[in-house]
């Protein structure tokens, strides 16, 4: 049987396979064979002296309070990377892919969230300014400056739909991006690419952190990215997380020992009483922000747990919680009320659940 092109790794790079490469950009909106860079130079363009062919059309312009379609593409196939740049770095913008026609989607999260980029504070009229927070994973690169890649494999069988609604009341967004994939066979194995967002600020006393619920079907989760605002002073990362798997009731199948834990690190990430970042193929807590004594108040960190090595399988549904948990006076622990968010990714079978509503504008701001 001939190799389809999938789930290509070291051990199999050399295999010849069956699948037709094929890349939509703003050059070549279809992704059409010898379709690309086929758009005429504006008459003001920078372009103007050369013509068709040369560097026409790099991105396309997100109005305010639209949402363009980036890609519609027929299978069966393979989307196999993603790649984002331009001045869309705010949680203005939010990335839906759809599978098969659904009306609903299966990835729904703002467009940096998406790429575990909670914290851009991206200036749209000095897009290069920094400070910008690397991320060196495999499944999400995100490079200087505030380019945004990721790798995950996503099998589609008739139709796949990636849009990115603009939420900004007045201001425009130029989006430059590339979205490579493959036309093959899929398999009957092959489950479809999810991932959700959520946000809680604050969190209720005593209320456990939920990162994903209400997800039916059977299927795999691959990774968690977390933004962590705190709104108290001290550690706040002792709570455990857990995973209630196929009907679990009170008791979880899988629990953790820490939050620090979890994300690969140790002891409240702390090195000579300063947490230490660290970016690592599978784990990463990548960004610190610090008070900075006038304006900036809140101490915030990044995180990502990428469950390549080991995902978590479930036949029929599952729920993902962490705790927020510090230290109060005589070793007693502090239920925290912290501003968290999240993106939950994993893989499962049609159909999915519907998510949560999105919350509006104003409650997806970073303040």
């Amino acid at each position: 049987m001939p190799f389809n092109g999938l789930g290509r790794n070291l051990g199999n790079l050399a295999w010849l396979s069956e699948a037709q490469t094929r890349s939509i950009s703003a050059e070549n909106p279809t992704g059409g064979k010898g379709m690309g860079a086929t758009a005429a130079p504006e008459p003001n363009g920078p372009a103007r002296e050369l013509g068709s062919g040369w560097k026409c059309r790099p991105y396309v312009t997100v109005q305010a309070q639209e949402t363009t379609v980036l890609a519609d593409i027929e299978g069966p196939g393979a989307i196999q990377s993603m790649w984002f740049g331009g001045s869309i770095m705010s949680r203005d913008f939010i990335l839906r892919i759809y599978w098969e026609g659904q009306t609903q989607p299966s990835v729904e999260c703002p467009l940096t969230d998406f790429f575990a980029m909670p914290y851009s504070f991206q200036n749209p009229d000095r897009p290069t300014d920094g400070p910008i927070t690397q991320i060196n994973s495999l499944p999400v690169a995100v490079n200087p400056n505030r380019a945004l890649n990721c790798f995950w494999e996503m099998p589609f069988r008739r139709r796949a739909r990636i849009t990115l609604e603009n939420r900004h009341p007045t201001r425009a967004g130029a989006c430059f991006y590339q979205v490579n994939y493959c036309l093959t066979t899929v398999p009957e194995e092959a489950a479809y690419f999810h991932a959700q967002f959520r946000r809680t600020n604050p969190l209720p006393y005593l209320e456990p952190y939920t990162i994903l619920d209400g997800v039916q079907g059977r299927g795999h989760y691959v990774g968690t990215s977390m933004g962590w605002s705190l709104n108290n002073s001290g550690w706040w990362g002792e709570g455990e997380i857990k995973f209630y798997i196929d009907g679990d009731g009170e008791h979880p199948t899988i629990c953790g020992t820490g939050t620090e834990d979890y994300f690969g690190g140790a002891y409240n990430f702390d090195l000579n009483g300063q947490y230490t970042t660290y970016s690592t193929p599978f784990v990463g807590m990548h960004q610190v922000l610090q008070p900075d004594g006038a304006y900036q108040s809140q101490h915030r960190q990044a995180m990502y747990r990428w469950h390549i090595m080991d995902p978590i399988n479930f036949q029929q549904d599952l729920k993902v919680t962490i705790q927020a948990l510090g230290w109060r006076s005589e070793g007693r622990y502090l239920p925290g009320q912290h501003d968290i968010c999240s993106v939950a990714y994993w893989y499962q079978t049609l159909p999915a659940q519907p998510f949560p509503t999105l919350s509006e504008r104003n409650r997806l701001e970073i303040i």
